[in-house]
């Protein structure tokens, strides 16, 4: 089969279509033909590998995964002895950062992973990059507590992250303040904020207005920056590590102190999650964006695409013909 493949860290160029065995599903695993899959910033991050912490993860020296892609969509072919909830045929979508391996022709997955059937009416394209922004951006609203009532400010609300933050605060009942460039307002209103600010013409830190959770999506803003915006026990919330991984030490010292303080949750994801995802797809309470695919032949083009920053929402990798096929 052809899978994507690195053995050294490096830029987009270290990445090249190769022959590999096929895999073999284990006894409690699935086989999935993978119809399509995403370029994103964990695939990035770890093929760049550029902080110490990605490398404690991803390996120190040489890759320890030579297949990235996190997210999938595509159709089960083999399932192993033991598995019980899926069949051969299903149409399955879902996530997995602890081996990856979607941007390859086949992967293999267990039944009790990041994995469930497909939203009805989707296709396989749009099924596809349902669950990475979300799920750093669950993790972030879980983990500062979300609920209704609360105002939040999203920055960087048309990244997969950003973009994903902003539909599941609504659904969750906050009130929303986006922020992002002017092409891109109208598109963030339809995604349900409330109000939009325009980075290009206003320094949203000087707003004026406090709110009860910033959330920083692209990691361009800091505590430092956004702490005069917090209520009295806000919180500051990012995605990035931050200047000299400060996010860390913020999130150790700050709620020692009381008052204002930094989260800083390590993402996770689980069946439910994946489920609860579809369901709110299915209920048009969340979609995410697409904003361009490439066939697996140009997966270092997409790469690219995706470092230069100014992607909105989430960039496919298409491998098959049936990517566009919809789940009727």
């Amino acid at each position: 089969m052809k899978a994507a493949i690195f053995t050294q860290y490096g830029p987009p160029e270290v990445v090249s279509l190769q022959e590999v065995d096929k895999p073999v599903p284990g006894i409690k695993e699935v086989l999935i033909m993978v119809h399509a899959t995403t370029v994103n910033r964990t695939d990035s991050a770890i093929r760049n590998a550029d902080n110490l912490i990605t490398r404690l993860f991803s390996g120190p020296f040489k890759p320890r995964f030579k297949t990235l892609g996190n997210e999938f969509a595509g159709e089960v072919e083999d399932v192993g002895t033991e598995v019980t909830t899926l069949r051969i045929g299903d149409k399955v979508f879902g996530y997995n950062d602890t081996r990856f391996g979607a941007h390859a022709e086949y992967m293999t997955m267990r039944e009790d992973g990041a994995i469930t059937t497909l939203p009805a009416g989707l296709s396989y394209r749009e099924a596809a990059p349902i669950t990475e922004g979300a799920h750093y951006a669950l993790s972030n609203i879980r983990a500062a507590r979300i609920k209704k009532g609360q105002r939040v400010l999203v920055n960087g609300a048309t990244g997969a992250i950003g973009s994903s933050a902003v539909q599941l605060i609504k659904y969750l009942g906050a009130e929303v303040t986006a922020v992002c460039s002017t092409p891109n307002m109208e598109l963030v209103k339809s995604l349900g904020a409330d109000e939009v600010i325009d980075y290009t013409t206003t320094d949203f830190t000087t707003v004026g207005q406090t709110f009860d959770v910033v959330f920083d999506a692209v990691g361009k803003s800091s505590f430092d920056q956004c702490e005069k915006l917090l209520t009295e026990r806000g919180i500051y919330v990012s995605t990035e590590l931050g200047r000299n991984s400060e996010n860390i030490l913020l999130a150790i010292t700050t709620p020692i102190r009381g008052g204002k303080k930094v989260l800083f949750p390590i993402p996770s994801i689980n069946q439910k999650d994946v489920v609860f995802l579809k369901e709110l797809i299915e209920q048009k309470k969340y979609m995410p964006l697409i904003d361009r695919s490439y066939p697996l032949e140009q997966i270092v083009e997409a790469y690219r695409y995706v470092e230069t920053g100014q992607k909105i929402g989430n960039v496919v990798i298409t491998l098959t013909d049936q990517a566009e096929e919809s789940n009727l």
